[in-house]
C-alpha cells in the first residue's frame, strides 16, 4: 500500500512544526546558540518538503484528469 503525497505533506508539515517549537524551547537567553538554530533549520527543511509533496499531489491529480 503506497502513502499518497498528501499524506506526506501533512507528516512533514507537522514534523516541521515539531521542531518549530522544540526550537522555541530552547531559547533560553537568546535564539542565536547552535541548537536552536539547527532546530530551525531542519524545521525549513521540513516545510520545503511538504510543500514540494502538495505541487507533487496537483500536479498528478491534473495528469490523471486527462
Amino acid at each position: 500500500m503506497k502513502i499518497s503525497p498528501k499524506t506526506m505533506a501533512a507528516i512533514y508539515f507537522v514534523m516541521g512544526v515539531f521542531f518549530i517549537y522544540i526550537a522555541i524551547l530552547s531559547a533560553q537567553d537568546t535564539i542565536w546558540n547552535i541548537t536552536t538554530m539547527v532546530l530551525a533549520l531542519f524545521a525549513t527543511l521540513e516545510f520545503g518538503v511538504s510543500i514540494r509533496l502538495i505541487s507533487l499531489h496537483f500536479r498528478i491529480k491534473k495528469n490523471k484528469k486527462e
